[in-house]
């Protein structure tokens, strides 16, 4: 081994900018190596949050007694029905407290009609209506034109709505959407459906790193919910008129239902209607339409009423 040849590379001049470069370009290796570690951590972080949001919300399907739908739902019907007669009292008494039906002749047709249409039609296959859990309220609200419904059977209707319709066929309409909510477990299916919209947004958040990726994807989660909030009503009216031609109410008086909703609205002062919970009521009239026409045949065999002998609302 010869050391005569060799040279000290700390004095050698040519060997400092080789050095730089190799550590320059040892640290940004290191750098970029390190970037590209969290990016790929970040992405599978996304995916498997992404993957148990997908998971979480495809096995929590359970098959509806009444309309024989397998749904994506987020509680029990025993915990829907728990969560309403919780909720129902405080309700109650936010908006001006409940008319009571012993009393009152309008509370007592708001729970003759309601219960008719809960507990004599098909709706009475459903375990609220096995457990009695149906009940029916009038709220003496005379300025909130509304109806809504709680998960598991609680249902109301307020003064100011119930005023304004001119025969019962237009309340077991109003009665019947609300029943359909409930039948359908819209409440309990929209959870899960929240739940597996925000594990998503949580999955682009973790997986992109950026915020302005978070809000788009909120943006369109929330757009998405309100699309199936309208699917809903959809599937409520049409629902509710199925109830009503089973009790013997004319399902046509729907139409009077939404034009007074529309008055309410305001009409042409909506909003867009891919901006709401709720259709159009336009949208909503033109469905109950279509819902008369394929149903034709069977509405002209059945002697349907708008208003039952000697009714309050005549």
């Amino acid at each position: 081994m010869s050391f005569g040849n060799q040279q000290d590379s700390n004095n050698d001049p040519q060997s400092a900018p080789r050095q730089r470069r190799a550590g320059a370009g040892g640290i940004l290796g290191g750098l970029l190596g390190g970037a590209g570690r969290s990016i790929k951590m970040r992405l599978f972080i996304g995916l498997a949050v992404a993957l148990f949001g997908v998971v979480s919300y495809y096995s929590s399907g359970e098959k509806n007694p009444v309309t024989g739908e397998v749904q994506r739902i987020a509680m029990s019907a025993e915990q829907e029905m728990a969560l309403g007669l919780q909720a129902a009292p405080e309700l109650l008494q936010e908006m001006g407290g409940g008319l009571d039906p012993k009393r009152d002749p309008r509370a007592k047709l708001v729970t003759a009609i309601g219960e008719k249409l809960a507990y004599h039609t098909e709706a009475a296959k459903s375990p609220y209506a096995q457990k009695r859990n149906f009940h029916f309220f009038l709220i003496n609200d005379t300025k909130t034109i509304n109806a809504f419904a709680l998960p598991g059977g609680q249902i109301f209707i307020t003064r100011a709505l119930f005023d304004k319709l001119q025969n019962e066929a237009q309340l077991a309409g109003v009665l019947g959407h609300e029943v359909g909510h409930v039948i359908h477990r819209h409440g309990a299916q929209q959870m899960a459906k929240q739940k597996f919209g925000q594990a998503l947004v949580t999955a682009v958040g973790v997986g992109a790193g950026e915020q302005s990726a978070v809000q788009i994807a909120q943006m369109v989660n929330q757009f998405k919910q309100l699309s199936y909030g309208r699917d809903d009503e959809l599937e409520s009216d049409d629902y509710g008129m199925r109830l009503m031609i089973e009790v013997g109410y004319d399902p046509s008086e729907m139409i009077g239902v939404m034009e007074i909703l529309r008055a309410a609205t305001g009409g042409a002062g909506r909003q867009q209607e891919w901006a709401q919970t709720h259709p159009a009521p336009e949208s909503r009239i033109e469905a109950i339409k279509d819902f008369l026409k394929k149903n034709a045949d069977v509405i002209r065999t059945k002697s349907l009423v708008k208003d039952s002998p000697g009714g309050v609302m005549k």
